[in-house]
């Protein structure tokens, strides 16, 4: 076999056997508490590459893979690895301390990267350190039988039994071994991202909250009329396993509820620590909120409504007694994600909720078990802070959030803005009566009215879904008597204010996607 393949290959499989070893050494040391680090140097160098994301990529991620842009990043660092892996294999076997040297500076970098992730400490970095010593030790031995193959064949002429006393792999085996260990390797960053007793800890917990709650508690009970349930259109109640999720953690963090804590300091009277089950203890509402993320464009469907349990951040605050300079609330997220909430938000008559459930079940991991932030009426990257832990009363000119200094606006107050869901974008439906519907929302201001336009024809008002709170989307509906051939929906919300959906188009960025929602359909 040429070395044209044989020398990546060694490369490759070092890579290979670095991250999975260092991936199941991570497991091994995973705490599921809230202050724990990120020793995985894969999701290390990832959390590493998105904090420092642009604002234009982020926009391009999300609105090129949607929910799936992690597993996007993570293919793209895969390749990008699998390059880097492949070509030290090739300098490797042709200049062996430059080759070892720059294996030994990806490692170093891989540590250094573990050292920037929160709650970080200087043992985070063994499995790095490990996996990068063996990584050093199978690229010299592969090397060792591509070089030594070469040597051989020079001296004696001989292709193919050049061992060099047993040391090292002959030629023939040089791929059959490169194969092998770079499976293995696969192998063991498959166990280390699936078989973690942290996540085993948490299943447990979310059990025994769901237990504990199933005795007494009663969720928010919603309306018939809330929900036309018209097939296609989205349902009043976004179910957990549909909700959307976008935040900037690569591995869900597995926090158990017996650990966590949630501290509330800064300009305020009284600092405040409290404990999960301090926080069960207190009176806890049901409230329904549409939750929105300010990436979702239009007709989007980064949006979902849920019923949230949870006690008000007034009460909170309250405790704290927050000092009346003070304007903005900075929460920060387990995995150092933070948000900057303006403080009228949390105090004000609105449920703003530390959420412990979500639609009657424990919050699921994805979306912020134990304890998240819900904020009616703001988009979720200045309100909606998962896996939360701190609670900082500041002022907007003092701390920023982690999205502001990217470019985002630091306020992010919601859009009024509609959707048709019925039919869809480019479908077809049968001539005759037919029905358009969909969903429109402006938290915390509420939804007045919603509007249909078919072609160039007249706006026609559409009939609204019952009102459960303002906080919610409400579902509309119109009945149409659709005619042979092509034509064009547009929709558009006017909310309780008097505030009419803009048709101006923007993106996402800075502070909210506008434009009306317009598809075209065929009927035939």
């Amino acid at each position: 076999m040429s070395s044209r393949f044989t020398a990546p290959l060694c490369g490759i499989a070092a890579g290979a056997i670095t991250l999975g070893l260092a991936e199941i050494v991570a497991v091994l040391m995973v705490r599921s508490d809230a202050a724990a680090g990120t020793p995985s140097p894969l999701l290390a160098v990832g959390g590493a590459f998105v904090d420092r994301t642009p604002s234009w990529l982020k926009d391009f991620a999300v609105a090129t893979f949607g929910t799936n842009d992690k597993i996007a990043l993570f293919v793209g660092m895969g390749l990008t690895l699998l390059l880097a892996c492949a070509a030290v294999g090739v300098l490797a076997t042709r200049n062996r301390p430059l080759g070892l040297g720059l294996y030994a500076l990806i490692g170093i970098i891989g540590s250094l990267a573990v050292l920037t992730r929160p709650g970080s400490a200087a043992g985070d970095t063994v499995p790095t350190i490990v996996g990068t010593l063996a990584g050093l030790g199978v690229l010299t031995w592969l090397a060792d039988g591509v070089t030594g193959r070469t040597q051989g064949a020079a001296a004696d002429g001989e292709a193919g039994d050049v061992s060099a006393q047993g040391a090292r792999p002959k030629r023939r085996s040089v791929l059959a071994w490169g194969s092998g260990l770079t499976a293995l390797g696969a192998a063991g960053m498959y166990v280390g991202r699936t078989m973690g007793s942290a996540q085993e800890a948490v299943r447990v917990a979310r059990q025994r909250v769901a237990e504990g709650f199933a005795a007494n508690h009663t969720t928010l009970s919603i309306p018939a009329d809330a929900d036309f349930e018209i097939a296609g259109l989205s349902p009043y109640i976004t179910p957990n396993d549909n909700f959307y999720r976008i935040d900037t953690a690569l591995s869900v963090p597995q926090i158990s509820p017996d650990s966590w804590s949630i501290r509330v300091h800064g300009m305020v009277d009284e600092e405040i620590e409290m404990t999960y089950e301090e926080l069960l203890g207190e009176d806890l509402i049901d409230t329904a909120v549409t939750l929105c993320c300010v990436s979702n464009t239009v007709g989007g469907s980064l949006i979902g409504n849920a019923v949230w349990t949870g006690w008000p951040i007034r009460e909170l605050l309250a405790r704290a007694r927050v000092s009346a300079q003070a304007d903005m609330v900075l929460s920060t997220s387990s995995d150092g994600f933070t948000a900057g909430t303006p403080l009228e938000a949390l105090t004000d008559d609105r449920d703003s909720v530390l959420a412990v459930l979500m639609n009657g079940e424990p919050l699921p991991a994805q979306h912020g078990f134990p304890v998240r932030m819900v904020v009616p009426g703001l988009y979720g990257y200045v309100s909606a802070t998962k896996w939360v832990v701190d609670l900082k009363v500041t002022r907007f000119d003092a701390d920023q959030g982690y999205w502001t200094p990217r470019g985002w606006d630091a306020l992010g107050p919601i859009k009024v803005q509609s959707r048709i869901d019925v039919p869809t974008a480019g479908g077809s439906v049968q001539a005759g009566t037919s029905v358009i519907a969909g969903v429109a929302w402006d938290q915390h201001t509420g939804i007045k009215r919603v509007e249909v336009r078919v072609d160039d024809g007249d706006w026609q008002e559409a009939e609204l879904s019952g009102e459960v709170n303002v906080d919610t989307w409400r579902q509309w509906r119109l009945d149409w008597d659709a005619p042979s051939g092509k034509h064009t929906i547009a929709v558009r919300a006017s909310n309780k204010d008097g505030e009419t959906q803009t048709e101006q188009q923007a993106p996402p960025a800075p502070n909210g996607a506008t434009g009306w929602h317009t598809i075209d359909v065929s009927v035939a």
